[in-house]
C-alpha cells in the first residue's frame, strides 16, 4: 500500500515557532524559509495569517517568495472569517493550499466543543464549502482532524467527518497524533483504516507529536500502511516534546530505499543553524546531527569501526558523515572501556607503528592511566607519547 511517491511537509514556522519561547521575527522567518527551501522540502506551511498582524504579514512575505510549484500553506480554524484572512495572505503563493483544522475526537468533541457530533459535522462542511468557494477549483484544501490519534472511542464517527470534508472540497486529510498518547502501532493502524475506507478521494497525510518520544517511527510506519504526505519540523520543534524530526524521518526512509526530493547535504547546516536562532541546544547523543554519534569508545565496537572505517556502510555507522553535510569523521578514543585496537587505529593514523609485541604493553599502561585518574579518556597526544617512549626505549 505504500505509495509512489512521498511528500515532506515542513510545520517549522508554524508549528515550531508558536513554540518557542521567542518566536521568530520576520526576518528570522525569511531566513528558516529559505533554509527549507535550499532543503528541498515539498512544501511548507508558513503560519497561522489569522492569529494576529504579525503572523498575517510572515505568511503573505513567505507567500511572495516562495519558488514556483511548492506548496505554501497558511493554518486556519474552521472559521468562515479566518479561512479568508489566510487565503488574503497565501494566495500570492504561485501554489498556495488552504489548511483546515477542527477537532474530532469524542473527547474534545464532549470537553472542548461541547457540542453533538452532527454539528462537528456540519462545522466541517461549511468551513471546507466556504474555502473551497474562495480559493477555487484549483487549489489544494487540506483537512486536519485535530485529536485524530485519540479517536479510538468514536472512530466510525471520525471516519465519516473525514469524509464529509472530502465531499465538501478538502484535496488532502491529514491525520494528527495532536498528542501521542499509544504505542506506534496502534495510530498506524487507524491511518491503514483511514486510507482504507477513503481510499483515492484524497491524499493521505499524517502529522505526530513526540509526547511518548515516538513521532518518527510512527510517521515513518504511515508511509507503509498509505500515508502519501509526512508532516515534519527542523530539529524536531514544537509544541511540548515538539513534532515529527524532519531528519529522522527523511534518513530513516532513505534508509529504506524510499526516494525523496531533499538535499540531504544540508541537514547539519540546517541544524546547527536552527539551534543557534532558537537557543536550544543539540544534545550530543541527538540522532543525526549529535556531535558524539560518530564517536567510538568500546573495544569491540572499535575494532568492527577500524575494520571498516572507508567503507560505505560501517560496522557500527548508519550513514556517512558528509552524507548530510558534516565534515566530522568517525572517530576512535581510548577509555578503560578501549581495546588494543583503538591503541593501533590510533597511532597508525599518525605513522607511528608499533611492535605487536608491545601493544598490550601499551595498552595496560594507558588503560591504568585512566583507571586511576577518574576513568578519564586518555587522548591521542597522549597515547603518541607513551609510545614514543616505548620505541625510543628498544
Amino acid at each position: 500500500m505504500k505509495p509512489n511517491q512521498i511528500k515532506i511537509q515542513d510545520v517549522t514556522l508554524r508549528d515550531g515557532n508558536q513554540a518557542l519561547r521567542k518566536p521568530w521575527t520576520l526576518d528570522e522567518k525569511i531566513e528558516v524559509f529559505d533554509l527549507l527551501v535550499e532543503l528541498n522540502v515539498d512544501g511548507i506551511e508558513v503560519g497561522f495569517p489569522s492569529s494576529n498582524e504579525t503572523e498575517f504579514v510572515a505568511s503573505k512575505t513567505l507567500a511572495k517568495r516562495a519558488p514556483v510549484g511548492k506548496p505554501i500553506a497558511g493554518l486556519s480554524r474552521a472559521n468562515e472569517s479566518e479561512i479568508a484572512k489566510t487565503w488574503d495572505a497565501i494566495q500570492y503563493a504561485n501554489k498556495p493550499r488552504m489548511h483546515i483544522v477542527y477537532p474530532v475526537s469524542d473527547f474534545s468533541i464532549r470537553n472542548v466543543l461541547k457540542i453533538s457530533e452532527k454539528e462537528v459535522i456540519q462545522k466541517i462542511q461549511k468551513s471546507v464549502s466556504f474555502a473551497r468557494s474562495l480559493v477555487g477549483p484549483e487549489v489544494e484544501i487540506q483537512f486536519s482532524g485535530e485529536h485524530f490519534g485519540d479517536a479510538i472511542e468514536n472512530f466510525a464517527f471520525t471516519k465519516e467527518a473525514f469524509f464529509s470534508a472530502i465531499e465538501a472540497g478538502a484535496n488532502i486529510i491529514n491525520l494528527p497524533n495532536t498528542v501521542e498518547r499509544y504505542r506506534p502501532m496502534v495510530f498506524v493502524n487507524m491511518v491503514k483504516e483511514m486510507k482504507e475506507f477513503i481510499g483515492n478521494s484524497a491524499k493521505v497525510s499524517v502529522h505526530t507529536h513526540n509526547d511518548l518520544g515516538m513521532a518518527t517511527a510512527t510517521s515513518v510506519e504511515c508511509v507503509y500502511v498509505g500515508a502519501e504526505q509526512i508532516e515534519v519540523a527542523l530539529n524536531g520543534l514544537g509544541e511540548r516534546a515538539g513534532n515529527t524530526n524532519l531528519y529522522e524521518t527523511c534518513i530513516a526512509l532513505h534508509q529504506n530505499g524510499e526516494t525523496l526530493g531533499i538535499n540531504f547535504q544540508r541537514i547539519y547546516p540546517t541544524a546547527r543553524r536552527i539551534a543557534e536562532m532558537t537557543g536550544i541546544p543539540i544534545g550530543e547523543k541527538t540522532p543525526i546531527i549529535g556531535d558524539d554519534i560518530f564517536s567510538h569508545r568500546s573495544g569491540i565496537h572499535q575494532d568492527g569501526v577500524a575494520k571498516t572505517i572507508k567503507q560505505s556502510k560501517g560496522a557500527y555507522r548508519t550513514f556517512s558523515p558528509e552524507f548530510v553535510g558534516r565534515n566530522d569523521a568517525e572517530t576512535i578514543s581510548f577509555t578503560n572501556q578501549s581495546g588494543h585496537r583503538a591503541i593501533q587505529f590510533l597511532l597508525e593514523n599518525r605513522g607511528i607503528i608499533v611492535p605487536q609485541s608491545k601493544v598490550h604493553e601499551l595498552f595496560e599502561t594507558a588503560k591504568s592511566i585512566s583507571s586511576k585518574e577518574n576513568n578519564r579518556e586518555i587522548t591521542e597526544a597522549e597515547l603518541v607519547d607513551l609510545a614514543t617512549g616505548l620505541v625510543a626505549s628498544l
